[in-house]
């Protein structure tokens, strides 16, 4: 079940039905659902998707998935609820506009969040020459993502040692160093060099805590 039928929900629908899935989209505008009839065919149902009885009528009590894409993330936060509690779904994925509510989603326990803010940014951060700092995913099922840093010379990082960074107060952690190509396990005592690019597992709360300790 598709919850919004934007350009994301209409193209996400289309997808899913060439790739041989049973969709079933929610549309509150009466002429968008209308349009996406007439390009997807009997797929869509004019109704509020944050409503309970819409979400039941449309079949979510079966849906394998409910994915929740409109403008609007208070909007999916609710029916990602509504779909959990009143319909049980096996799996609630939202849309999410700011990033920084990614937060919120996974606390109210909503399985996945898609930002397309924060996967944006982490592609222009790796093509930027001043980048440094990569944002690589979210872990599935938790509040912690996975980051990778590149140490440059003039970074408050370069020199130290892991321990000295201080991001066990953040709840964070190195899980490596790849230096010059190889694999290197992070202890505490691991001195840090400019090159080294360093794995961390940290609260997505954290990221920004993260970042300073490591560039300043």
């Amino acid at each position: 079940m598709v919850a919004g039928g934007g350009e994301v929900g209409f193209h996400l629908g289309q997808a899913l039905l060439e790739a041989g899935h049973e969709v079933m989209i929610l549309e509150n505008d009466r002429r968008r659902a209308q349009f996406i009839q007439e390009q997807l065919g009997s797929v869509v149902m004019t109704a509020s998707a944050d409503e309970g009885r819409a979400q039941i009528e449309a079949g979510c009590q079966r849906a394998d998935a409910v994915i929740a894409v409109t403008g609007d993330d208070a909007k999916n936060l609710v029916i990602c609820q509504l779909a959990k509690d009143h319909c049980h779904a096996q799996r609630v994925i939202a849309r999410v506009n700011n990033p920084k509510n990614e937060i919120v989603f996974k606390a109210l326990g909503i399985d996945e969040t898609i930002s397309s803010t924060r996967v944006l940014m982490g592609v222009i951060e790796q093509e930027l020459p001043t980048g440094g700092f990569f944002p690589l995913m979210p872990l599935t099922g938790s509040h912690l993502e996975l980051i990778e840093a590149e140490i440059a010379p003039d970074t408050p990082a370069a020199g130290k040692k892991v321990g000295e960074l201080g991001l066990s107060a953040y709840g964070a952690l190195i899980g490596g160093v790849v230096r010059r190509g190889e694999i290197l396990h992070a202890h505490g005592d691991t001195p840090l060099q400019a090159g080294d690019r360093v794995i961390v597992f940290t609260p997505t709360a954290a990221e920004a805590d993260v970042r300073r300790s490591l560039f300043g």
